[in-house]
């Protein structure tokens, strides 16, 4: 039986390689419902990982073998991990310590000796914020948006299942071209009230990539939206059938398949504006659906 989502204990990693601290953190963490997995070196933590994911990492910053910096570099990685929130342990309190942490994919970090009710309250905090953030990005998916995000060297954090298809790829290894992001930027610092869009050719395919907003430090969120060189095409429909030209940018979207959501989303217009276009299309054509309305469009346009 399914374990109901009100009742399920999340999972907590600690790596340590000092006993005393394992047994300490183990029973601290049990005590407060969590359930707990440990690992003493970091390639025994990167194993574990492998076979089952926890829902945060309690790492020590120094071990022997490859560092704590250095095991979460190669968690973050995988691109399914990269929302997993690593605590950091340390007794270092530099200032380079503390950047070197949070920038090879750290969200926080104690230091020892450990205060236990502040560690317990970092943890439910940053489990929090995982979870949140899981939940917005499902919804996300769910809703069909062609929305993705990047960090700000171009590389894709993640994107809705509609974007990867536009992307073509079928995981998560493309990129934007900096160059396009930094374009965003600065015509978002220019205008911030303004949409901040350009053009770009990815896969093969040309798409308009708009800056909708920061979701971070180094995450930055983009609607993308296909589009094509369809000027002589729009043209031809609009003098066959005396149409305006949203009615025959919209019909020529017809013609190649595309539903409602997907028109408004490449015309950047409301799937309820599609369809009233879509009413003056039919009168004007002469047809009673949108399967006649792209026949006549595709016989126009090859005949």
């Amino acid at each position: 039986m399914l374990e109901p989502a009100a009742l399920r204990r999340d999972t907590v990693l600690v790596v340590d390689d000092t006993p005393e601290t394992l047994g300490l953190l183990t029973d601290t963490l049990d005590q407060a419902g969590f359930t707990v997995l440990i690992a003493t070196d970091g390639e025994s933590a990167l194993d574990l990982v492998d076979q089952v994911t926890p829902d945060l990492v309690l790492m020590d910053a120094r071990m022997p073998g490859i560092s704590g910096f250095e095991t979460c570099k190669r968690l973050k990685r995988d691109k399914l991990l990269s929302d997993l929130p690593v605590i950091f342990m340390t007794g270092l309190t530099e200032t380079e310590h503390v950047i070197e942490g949070l920038a090879c994919g750290g969200v926080d970090y104690v230091t020892k000796p450990i205060v236990l009710e502040e560690l317990l309250a970092r943890i439910r905090v940053h489990l929090g914020n995982a979870r949140l953030a899981y939940e917005t990005r499902a919804a996300l998916d769910a809703s069909g948006r062609f929305l993705l995000a990047t960090d700000r060297a171009g590389r894709v954090l993640w994107c809705t299942p509609k974007a990867r298809q536009l992307l073509a790829a079928n995981t998560l290894a493309a990129t934007l071209p900096v160059s396009v992001i930094e374009l965003l930027l600065r015509m978002r610092r220019s205008e911030p009230l303004a949409p901040a869009r350009a053009l770009v050719e990815i896969a093969g395919r040309r798409l308009e990539c708009s800056l909708l907003s920061p979701l971070g430090p180094d995450e930055l969120l983009f609607r993308l939206a296909e589009t094509a060189n369809t000027g002589g095409e729009e043209a031809m429909l609009q003098r066959a059938f005396s149409l305006t030209s949203r009615e025959a940018q919209v019909l020529l979207w017809i013609s190649r398949g595309k539903p409602n959501r997907d028109i408004g989303e490449i015309l950047n217009i409301s799937p309820r504006t599609v369809n009233k276009h879509l009413e003056q299309i039919f009168v004007k054509l002469g047809v009673e659906n949108r399967s006649a309305a792209a026949a006549a469009a595709v016989r126009t346009l090859t005949g």
